[in-house]
């Protein structure tokens, strides 16, 4: 199994979808990593899933609806 690397120059463009927040990329677990929003987007075939409904909510966050909208 090959491991896709995610280009650095996109990851320096890329926001959570949700916050506008930075993003973390967690090479090994192959995701995107939004801390202020508690949720793990998704990499598959080295494409980043930037869809709120894909993401992964993380364990021990701070019960914050997810789909409450940023001002």
């Amino acid at each position: 199994m090959s491991e896709h690397k995610v280009d650095p120059k996109l990851l320096e463009i890329l926001v959570c979808p949700l916050t506008k927040g930075p993003l973390k990329y967690d090479a090994e677990a192959q995701e995107l990593i939004s801390e202020q929003a508690q949720l793990a987007y998704p990499i598959r075939d080295g494409v980043p899933i930037m869809l709120i409904d894909e993401a992964r909510q993380l364990e021990g966050g701070e019960g914050r609806p997810i789909l409450e909208p940023q001002p």
